[in-house]
């Protein structure tokens, strides 16, 4: 693959007839909002390309946005579902209409769309209209920004001049000016929409306690939640399974399912999609993705931020969306603001070819190339999407006679404009390659045919897989123990396992249940596999959790379920599930064989409990193999250290292996029946095969009483009591439901920017700590300081949940901050595990305990960091468990950019070293004391300045401050950005 760093350069994707297993995608981390001179593009096509040659190409561009939700939206329910009361519509819609006079008066280019037979669909603000040339020459992604900026013209949060900046986006976006933006939508999923919630309730409270009316905290734009981050696969292999993960997972989250259901009553826009009915994102394309509002009676492009970074899915339907950090949705609800940096867009012919199920899988990972979305205009692929997935005629026509009139709509068929964009790249697609994701990060790239070499190079590495400095040396296998094998009995029957082999094999996540061929392609793959006589082993732990009901609907259709079942990849929910880390527990007798023979050397070491060090320096290193798209250090299970990402049928051909420690090219999966050596080509299907099941299998009647079932609820949703009070009425004794600190004693006026003085260091980091090292989502152990305050109040180890469920309760999230059990301080000289060294006494203490000693000692933190310090999955609690630390300021070599989002979100000052330098080369142990002067008045402070740090030791060095627009020092100046919002609304 060819990449440039020039901005005038282009990139030309072409493909000829193509065959190709999904490659993982390359990520670029981007560290600020400058214009885009470098993108990672390795598509990662989830499923057999049609044997057809197309060329696609696609053009970057950047700018800097800021999101400003103006309170003159008109929300609206799609598909027949009233969201709002009609009283409190018919006020918005008053509010909406006094906006759109002064817009006419303005502007004068609002227009009527008439339908085709007469009548009209509505009115729309036409952007042919402005009679400006610049306008064909603006990417699609932008002319969206344009029509919204036009929409909210009011001159006083959207002026002419926003107008005329994204008009002359060409000249403007070098400069970095910061554009308004209104998203159309709020997406939630529950993991992060609960502490949202929560935030949203005591807001409330706060204004209450500030003397104004609670009732002004509530979203200004349609929020949807979708709850499908709970359920866990404690059941698998089972006809049952669906049922019994249904009823645990409610018996385990009602008080968190019943605080949402009151959310979505007690605040205005607010729809909430029931658990078991799909992954979030997945849902946002089958069901809630409107592509254009008709709210009435004024139409408009349907655009989004959630609080996922995969929310970029969406983005294959035109409708553009990306993901934030729940402080920033939570602010955009209210009215503010945030930054964005990189888009992709792409263009050409070839995309006609490309279907709607690959543009999802290219879109869903655009955080992994290192774009805040990866863009596909609407064209008639789109529309074929929407009626396969149900949505009427009516608005199909509606949808595409708006984007027609408003130039937003590409036609193939048609001459194609020029458009302009800061870079262009280019890609021969025929050069992909088959490719796996791992063992530890989604962008570590493994070509098919060299994964034996890697896994073995892997085992070889003293350094731990692929070399990263967040890992521990001692992954590493020594040459003679790279052969072993532990043998046991696993429910009477003889097994083993070796480094390599597989103990869950998980077909999950939005990445890919969204794609019917490739669901329908590993339904292929297993009844190949019955046919020859080969089966998956009893011990590997495998699973089913589609997207959406749909699946479940076209798999029985085609008869292929059957033999997922008899494989074991029986439906087991509807969510994420293994992606997520709720992979539940594997077989007492496999864990025990994972962990057997723990090294006296290490025990002595590190002086852990027994069942911690089995997790860290287990004799056999296991694999899990998904089709998901996050698979860092201890996330997918504590006890497999090699996670590789796959799509669905080569998560089927894994499992049917019982290894990741083979060559497919070389060696055979199996032995049939026939006594024969099996190969995966033998079990491979075609295009042509998966081309007719999904033809024969997919309908848009599925999809249509699939979503037609959701609308109703479930009889466990249906049944939860929803108190009527606006405030929540909090139970003291709530594990879940907790009311966190962060406005208590608040007052209007904000408290002044903050310096830090003589601060120890918390933690040192190497580069790529993840957001599921600093804040993780899986199981809490019960060693652990979150298990201790949860025994204390008499919760039981069972009913631990994850920390993910526990998002709502900030006692239980402060003690889970840096908990990862693979998390590596360089304060430890080397040791694995959530502690650090408590400088001043030279304890070692678990982070938590660590941060309350220096409170209590009245002493500030920071924490040193390398590259891409807070990269993977956007988590506000990230940035929230910090600050309830005590960490005042982040120094590290670069930042994620949603990571970087919310630690400014969350009043942390974040600091980057100056390029060629970090903590080794200045000499930096974490040891020293460090002082970082900042001046007592906002107005001098500047973003982007340079700001020099001291320590104790007489060495100083110089940072940039990470502070990237005025609007996030206003944030610095209120302690956050959610005391801003309070302080902004208690004055009106």
């Amino acid at each position: 693959m060819h990449l440039s760093t020039c901005r005038s350069t282009w990139i030309l994707v072409r493909a000829s007839t193509l065959s190709a297993i999904p490659s993982s995608t390359s990520t670029s981390t981007s560290t600020s909002t400058s214009a885009v001179s470098r993108i990672f593009y390795s598509p990662s096509l989830s499923r057999q390309i049609q044997p057809a040659p197309f060329s696609v190409s696609y053009r970057s561009f950047s700018f800097s946005s800021a999101l400003r939700s103006l309170r003159c939206s008109v929300p609206s329910w799609s598909y027949g579902v009233d969201r709002c009361s009609p009283i409190n519509l018919r006020a918005q819609i008053r509010t909406a209409s006094s906006v759109i006079e002064r817009n006419v008066a303005t502007m004068g280019i609002f227009t009527s769309l008439p339908k085709p037979g007469g009548g009209e669909f509505g009115k729309f603000y036409s952007l042919p209209v402005l009679n400006d040339p610049r306008t064909d020459k603006l990417p699609f992604s932008i002319r969206i920004l344009l029509e919204s900026a036009i929409r909210n013209c009011d001159n006083l949060q959207v002026s002419k001049d926003d107008v005329e900046k994204i008009l002359d986006w060409e000249n403007t976006a070098p400069m970095q000016v910061e554009i308004p933006f209104k998203p159309a939508r709020v997406l939630l999923q529950d993991f992060t929409g609960v502490p949202s919630v929560v935030d949203l309730a005591s807001m409330r409270d706060a204004m209450k306690e500030l003397g104004s009316d609670p009732d002004k905290i509530n979203p200004l734009v349609p929020v949807d939640l979708v709850i499908d981050h709970s359920v866990q696969v404690d059941v698998a292999r089972s006809e049952n399974a669906l049922q019994a993960n249904m009823d645990i997972e409610f018996q385990r989250n009602k008080e968190r399912f019943a605080f949402l259901r009151w959310g979505s009553t007690a605040f205005l826009n607010m729809l909430v999609v029931p658990p078991g009915s799909g992954i979030v994102h997945q849902v946002n394309l089958e069901y809630l993705g409107r592509v254009v509002f008709n709210s009435d009676g004024v139409l408009y492009p349907d655009s989004l931020v959630g609080t996922d970074s995969h929310t970029t899915m969406i983005d294959r339907l035109g409708v553009a969306g990306w993901g934030v950090g729940g402080i920033e949705a939570e602010a955009a609800m209210l009215g503010q603001h945030g930054v964005v940096g990189k888009f992709v867009e792409f263009y050409g012919p070839g995309l006609a070819s490309l279907s709607l199920a690959d543009r999802a899988t290219i879109a869903n990972m655009s955080p992994e190339y290192g774009a805040t979305m990866g863009f596909f205009p609407v064209d008639h692929m789109t529309l074929k999407y929407l009626r396969l997935t149900g949505r009427t005629e009516e608005t199909i026509t509606m949808i595409e006679e708006y984007l027609r009139a408003n130039k937003m709509f590409v036609d193939y068929n048609e001459p194609q404009e020029e458009r302009v964009y800061s870079s262009y790249l280019e890609l021969e697609l025929a050069d992909v390659e088959p490719c796996v994701s791992g063992p530890k990060r989604p962008n570590d790239s493994v070509p098919l045919k060299d994964m034996k070499s890697d896994w073995h190079a892997c085992l070889d590495n003293k350094h731990g897989f692929k070399v990263n400095l967040s890992s521990a040396n001692r992954i590493c296998c020594a040459q003679q123990e790279q052969n072993k094998v532990v043998k046991f009995t696993f429910h009477g029957l003889p097994a083993e396992l070796k480094h390599g082999s597989v103990v869950i094999a998980a077909i999950t996540s939005c990445t890919n249940t969204s794609n019917p061929s490739v669901m329908l392609g590993a339904g292929l793959v297993a009844k190949k596999a019955c046919e020859l006589g080969l089966e998956v082993k009893p011990w590997i732990k495998t699973s089913l959790a589609p997207g959406s009901g749909a699946v479940t609907k076209y798999l029985h259709k085609s008869g292929l379920q059957k033999y997922l079942n008899q494989q074991g990849f029986n439906l087991v929910g509807y969510g994420c599930t293994t992606c997520i880390g709720n992979s539940g527990d594997l077989d007492e007798s496999v864990a025990s064989a994972i962990t057997n023979n723990v090294h006296a050397l290490a025990r002595k070491m590190i002086g852990y409990v027994d069942d911690v060090l089995g997790i860290l320096f287990a004799d056999i290193v296991a694999a899990a193999v998904l089709s998901g798209n996050r698979n860092f250090e201890g996330r997918v299970h504590p006890l497999t250290r090699a996670n590789y990402l796959a799509w669905p049928p080569l998560v089927v051909a894994y499992a049917l292996a019982g290894t990741v420690d083979i060559d497919f090219e070389k060696e055979p999966i199996g032995i049939g029946k026939d006594g024969k050596h099996v190969y995966l080509k033998d079990i491979w299907p075609s295009n042509e095969e998966i081309a007719e099941v999904v033809q024969s299998s997919v309908l848009p009647e599925m999809f249509k009483s699939t979503y037609e079932a959701i609308a109703q609820g479930n009889p466990f949703w249906n049944q939860l009591s929803v108190p009527s009070s606006n405030l929540y009425a909090r139970d003291p004794n709530s594990t879940y439901i907790h009311q966190p600190p962060y406005f208590k004693g608040m007052s209007v006026d904000p408290p002044g920017p903050h310096g830090v003085k003589e601060a120890y260091c918390l933690l040192n980091f190497g580069d790529s700590i993840t957001t599921d090292h600093i804040s993780p989502a899986g199981s809490i152990h019960k060693d652990s300081p979150a298990a201790k305050y949860l025994m204390e109040l008499g919760v039981q180890r069972k009913d631990f949940n994850s920390y993910g469920s526990r998002r709502g309760n900030d006692e239980v999230m402060s003690r889970g901050t840096f908990a990862n059990i693979r998390i590596v301080n360089k304060l430890l000289n080397g040791e694995v595990g959530p502690k650090t060294i408590h400088i001043p006494t030279g304890e070692k203490l678990y982070v938590y305990d660590a941060a309350m000693k220096y409170k209590s000692e009245g002493h500030d933190t920071i924490v040193l960091a390398g590259a891409e310090y807070g990269s993977g999955s956007s988590r506000d609690w990230a940035a929230k468990g910090p600050m309830l630390l005590g960490v005042k300021a982040v120094i590290a070599k670069s930042f994620e950019r949603i990571h970087r989002s919310n630690l400014v979100g969350m009043g942390i000052i974040p600091l980057c070293f100056k390029p060629g330098e970090d903590a080794e080369t200045l000499g930096l142990t974490g040891h020293e004391r460090y002082t970082i002067d900042l001046p007592l008045r906002i107005s001098d402070i500047r973003p982007g300045e340079d700001v020099t740090v001291t320590s104790d030791s007489a060495k100083s060095f110089t940072c940039t401050l990470r502070f990237d627009t005025e609007v996030e020092l206003a944030y610095f100046e209120h302690g956050g950005i959610l005391q801003y919002v309070i302080g902004s609304l208690s004055k009106q």
